[in-house]
């Protein structure tokens, strides 16, 4: 497959995926302008944050709470579930209810139980369900517009949530970070768009190494986060195999299972993300870990993270992972926009729950 056949790319990216990918420092901008503009009650004495979603309404929580890990006031947890952890009670709980659709039977669930254990609760929506629950129990709802895939709406649950908690004084105003953060990624875009040809496409580069591989992405810190967003996207965009894994938890079990079955490992490719803002123990984790694979035959690569700040590193990393899954969608001529597979087996739930 030719990369660079932007008419190719035209008759099968049917939906636009490429130009919601370029739009995605604009949309992180957008969101954050977005929630400043939003309000939510003085509440006061919350001591543990939880964001109820699932994909790519759930990432922005991982994301975020990764960013602000080491200046957040309170625990910031990530709940991909049905209900509530026991502790998730009483006003010190807030409840971020995140679902692009406001119709993810497992957020709605998480919001049921909020309210009955008396939580505090925000809910942030397209509309749905949610955002219906939310109007009819008087609490603070946040509704955004955006026209596709959840998964491509990610700065607008990334956004909106840090907005959130700088409403709260959980965290300081981070609206340099966030132009910063913006800037970085249009800085680097020049190279990844479709326009920009192979031989200096690092994305495209990267997408033809994956090509008929089964694709691991490691990170760590402020990258960790990320490379589960690399993992989604391969599914998602290219409807390809693909899994994530984090250090320094990966060194002490991944590592020892990369010797069997030895016909299968020159199939494999692990790309190891890296940024300026790496502990230093990570980075040589990094290195380390690549050359361990490297000795047993599997392919590798390192991605680099730019921009000065963590957040830059951590959506520029994003954004890289993105363009690359887009391109992996082309080289395997697939859509990068329908997931076929999630839609029937929602149908399918809906059908067993009406019996």
């Amino acid at each position: 497959m030719n990369l660079d056949d932007l008419a190719y790319f035209s008759k099968v990216d049917i939906q636009h995926m490429h130009d919601q990918i370029n739009s995605l420092p604009d949309q992180l901008e957008k969101a954050w302008s977005l929630g400043a503009s939003q309000s939510l009650p003085n509440w006061q004495g919350i001591r543990q944050v939880v964001i109820a979603g699932m994909g790519g309404s759930a990432i922005g929580g991982d994301l975020l709470s990764a960013y602000v890990e080491p200046f957040c006031k309170v625990p910031v947890i990530v709940h991909r579930d049905y209900g509530l952890p026991a502790w998730g009670r009483g006003p010190e709980t807030l409840v971020i209810a995140s679902s692009h659709s406001g119709n993810t039977e497992e957020t709605l669930s998480s919001f049921k139980e909020a309210q009955a254990n008396n939580c505090r609760i925000l809910a942030i929506s397209t509309g749905g369900k949610l955002a219906e629950a939310a109007k009819n129990a008087g609490t603070p709802l946040w509704v955004f517009e955006h026209h596709g895939q959840p998964r491509a709406a990610v700065g607008y649950s990334f956004g909106l949530l840090l907005s959130a908690l700088a409403h709260l004084d959980l965290v300081p105003d981070h609206s340099d970070e966030i132009m910063d953060a913006a800037a970085a990624m249009k800085a680097q875009q020049a190279q990844l768009v479709a326009s920009t040809p192979v031989v200096k496409n690092p994305a495209k580069r990267i997408a033809g190494q994956l090509m008929g591989r089964w694709v691991t992405v490691f990170g760590a810190g402020i990258l960790a986060p990320v490379a589960r967003r690399w993992k989604g996207q391969v599914n998602e965009l290219a409807k390809a195999w693909g899994q994530y894994d984090l250090l320094p938890e990966a060194d002490h079990n991944t590592l020892a299972g990369i010797l069997n079955p030895p016909e299968q490992l020159p199939r494999m490719v692990a790309l190891f993300l890296r940024s300026p803002s790496d502990h230093p123990r990570h980075r040589l984790r990094l290195d380390l870990t690549r050359k361990s694979f490297m000795l047993e035959g599997i392919s590798t690569d390192f991605i680099d993270a730019t921009g000065d700040s963590r957040l830059a590193n951590q959506w520029t990393g994003l954004h890289f992972g993105d363009y690359t899954a887009y391109y992996l969608a082309m080289a395997y001529g697939i859509d990068p926009t329908p997931v076929d597979p999630i839609e029937t087996f929602k149908r399918e739930m809906q059908a067993e729950s009406a019996k």
